[in-house]
């Protein structure tokens, strides 16, 4: 990589790391995993540095995080098919413990249920979009995203308005 190039590259990489890493602890619900997948993305990005920087590397970062953390959970899939979603207390949590209670309810699906939901709610990417990233068929994302949306409903029913409004967009 030139001199020049590395320059811009660092400053690119320093000024969004933080929010990749956010990006990728909502999809991976570990930040140590999600800590490596946006290093090992920058690795990339860095080498391909010179076609990515005119272009949108905030995107092709995104789309090897999620494609890496789907492949890591095929190899550890630890997940323990049960027939119903255990129940939650009812009722808001107490001030300040929203951030924990969505953290806990998004802990409960699957990784894919929060690649989708993160990429069509956070990121705003159409079913299209979102398909792309994943390398998905869009059927799987609608579905996917619809029973997430229902894990959630049941997982904690006060967010309900929350996903009423989302499921609106």
């Amino acid at each position: 990589m030139r001199e020049q190039d590395r320059g811009s590259f660092e400053e690119w990489a320093r000024a969004r790391q933080q929010q990749l890493v956010r990006t990728a602890y909502l999809v991976t619900g570990d930040h140590h995993r999600a800590e490596d997948l946006v290093q090992e993305a920058l690795v990339g990005v860095a080498m391909r540095w010179d076609t990515l920087r005119d272009g949108n590397p905030d995107a092709w970062v995104r789309t090897v995080v999620y494609r890496a953390n789907v492949s890591w959970w095929r190899k550890h899939r630890r997940e323990v098919a049960v027939e119903q979603v255990p129940e939650r207390a009812a009722g808001s949590p107490p001030p300040g413990e929203s951030r924990m209670v969505i953290e806990d309810a998004l802990a409960g699906l699957t990784t894919k249920q929060r690649a989708v939901l993160l990429l069509r709610f956070l990121e705003d990417l159409s079913v299209e979009e979102t398909a792309a990233v994943l390398g998905v068929s869009t059927g799987t994302v609608k579905k996917q995203s619809s029973v997430a949306l229902q894990r959630l409903r049941e997982h904690a029913p006060h967010l309900h308005d929350l996903i009423l409004a989302e499921e609106a967009r």
